[in-house]
């Protein structure tokens, strides 16, 4: 865990200290990060012996499983940028409220997501233009994940409240070990029950047989034990934050809080409203290609996945940063963490870019046996792989503008890149050049938003347009404040 001590107490902090402390923060968002995304992987490869129908019913809701997922953590980012404004002003008992209050509205509104989501469960995949074939699974696929949204919410909350604490080390942790029972409960889910040989020995496994719907709950399973043992984490032993103080308080939201989270969230929902109702227009385009083409999308999206989840790791270490030494008031520091961490992230992402582009037979050999699958999936990540460290700039910029409570203009920039250029280049470009086409559209547009977000940092706009003023904390006198 990094002690971020130095940044709350105004004690001067060198470069290599800031290095050090980028690092330490970073490494384990990075690996939580990758846990998280090689559960998808296990997923897919999973789901992917089942044949092109099973992928492409799990393909088919991807992109809308996103948009509910997304609209949650979303709203959990505006208590967990609270608190470490708090933290970074000494203010543990505040902190502490914005952690009551958060856990009550996240509830609440992940409630009423999940009843929308129900609801339309049954006739999500004909919206979609799926196949009959496979609309019966993907409706079931959705409506598992979705009837858990409450506590996988609680597993964003808790999780962003320890890393604003400076505490990525027990997050990662648990997603490593949400990893591992993914790949345990879905073994035994997903699959009936079978002979299996191994090392020249015999044996039965047992298996409840149930495909598609299977893979979603086991992972569904992973995710509640997760989210149960990270909530206690964090409300019963993580210093500043744990809620076993007296006297005690209400978890009933105030107005204020209320007010600087949907000041801070608002944007950031909104934007992925429209960047998942984006992603979901690019399934509709890809739809009518087939059910390889369906299956060979999610399974590069996936992919790819590996690659660009290193920079939201990062990102995330950007929030905590910038956030803890905004809330410090120490303007300098928040520029130069905000600088550190989009160059690292850049030069993260370049490295697993050069690896998607060698690697991508591999990877595409692992989660699915049928050739034609695999052999347009990897042509796609190859030319992703050209995308990667302009990408890296605008995840990693934007976690940095978050943690100053700057979301308004970079969702603005994220929706409208996404909008403007990747939508129409697609839907031009996929009658003709099928898949190709929709994923070269993809990577000539997260270059350019990568660098709009790049001249945006340099311009200093963000930290004028920052939308939360800083606590007063008293700084060294050669640190100016906002």
């Amino acid at each position: 865990m990094a002690d971020l001590t130095c940044i709350r107490d105004g004690s001067p902090i060198s470069r290599g200290r800031r290095a050090s402390l980028t690092l330490r923060l970073a490494v384990p968002a990075i690996l939580a990060q990758l846990s998280s995304i090689l559960m998808q992987y296990i997923d897919a490869s999973m789901v992917g012996r089942l044949g092109a129908d099973g992928a492409a019913s799990v393909g088919l809701m991807s992109s809308s499983l996103w948009l509910f997922w997304g609209l949650c953590s979303a709203v959990t980012t505006g208590f967990a940028v609270q608190a470490a404004h708090r933290l970074g002003a000494s203010s543990s008992g505040e902190a502490r409220d914005v952690v009551r209050q958060g856990i009550t509205a996240c509830l609440v509104f992940s409630a009423a997501v999940t009843l929308v989501g129900l609801a339309i469960a049954s006739r999500l995949p004909h919206w979609l233009g799926g196949d009959e074939a496979i609309c019966g699974d993907a409706s079931m696929y959705f409506a598992i994940f979705v009837g858990a949204l409450p506590m996988l919410t609680m597993n964003y909350l808790a999780g962003g409240m320890l890393r604003s604490a400076g505490n990525m080390k027990v997050p990662s942790l648990l997603n490593v070990g949400m990893c591992l029972m993914d790949v345990v409960f879905n073994w035994f889910l997903i699959f009936p029950t079978r002979e299996i040989d191994f090392l020249g020995m015999h044996f039965i496994s047992p298996g409840a047989g149930l495909g598609v719907p299977g893979a979603a709950l086991g992972t569904v399973a992973a995710e509640v034990v997760t989210a149960t043992l990270m909530l206690w984490y964090l409300t019963c032993r993580q210093e500043d934050l744990r809620l076993r103080h007296r006297p005690r308080r209400s978890f009933r939201p105030t107005r204020a809080v209320l007010r600087r989270a949907v000041s801070i969230s608002a944007p950031m929902t909104l934007e992925h409203a429209v960047f998942c109702g984006a992603q979901v227009m690019l399934t509709v385009i890809v739809a009518p290609l087939g059910v390889v083409a369906i299956a060979a999308n999610a399974f590069a999206v996936t992919a790819e996945s590996l690659c660009y989840m290193p920079g939201f790791g990062i990102g995330e270490a950007a929030t905590t940063l910038v956030g803890q030494s905004y809330g410090a008031g120490r303007r300098e520091l928040v520029k130069g963490f905000c600088h550190m961490t989009v160059w690292l992230g850049i030069a993260v992402m370049t490295a697993m870019g050069a690896v998607l582009y060698v690697a991508s037979p591999l990877m595409m050999d692992i989660m699915t046996p049928v050739a034609a699958i695999r052999d347009i999936g990897v042509e796609v990540l190859r030319i992703e792989a050209f995308a990667e460290p302009l990408y890296a700039a605008s995840i990693v910029a934007y976690g940095a503008f978050v943690g100053v409570g700057d979301t308004l203009v970079p969702a603005v920039m994220n929706f409208g890149s996404i909008w403007a250029v990747r939508i129409p280049l697609a839907a031009v470009m996929a009658p003709t050049m099928g898949l190709r086409g929709v994923w070269i559209a993809m990577a000539v547009e997260l270059s350019l938003r990568g660098a709009i977000f790049l001249w945006r940092m340099y311009s200093g706009a963000w930290l004028r347009k920052a939308r939360i003023a800083p606590p007063v904390n008293p700084v060294p006198p050669d640190e100016p404040t906002f």
